[in-house]
C-alpha cells in the first residue's frame, strides 16, 4: 500500500491552501469535526481495505492497491 499526494500540483496547492484556511479540516466539507480533519476518517477507513485504490474525498491523497 502506498498513499501519496495527487500528482496534479495545482490540485495539491489548492487543497493545501484550503486546509490552511480551515485549520486543517477538509475544505470540501461543510462540517468541522474530528472526522473531517485531514487525513479524514473516511479515507483512513478506505485505506484499510487492501483492495481499495483511489483518491480521498478532496483528491489530495491517492492510495494504490499494491
Amino acid at each position: 500500500m502506498k498513499v501519496k499526494l495527487n500528482p496534479n500540483k495545482e490540485v495539491v496547492d489548492t487543497i493545501k491552501e484550503g486546509l490552511k484556511k480551515t485549520g486543517g479540516y477538509c475544505p470540501c466539507r461543510t462540517e468541522k469535526t474530528d472526522d473531517t480533519k485531514c487525513m479524514c476518517k473516511e479515507f483512513k477507513e478506505q485505506i484499510k481495505d487492501p483492495n481499495f485504490e483511489g483518491y480521498c474525498h478532496c483528491m489530495l491523497y491517492y492510495k494504490t492497491a499494491d
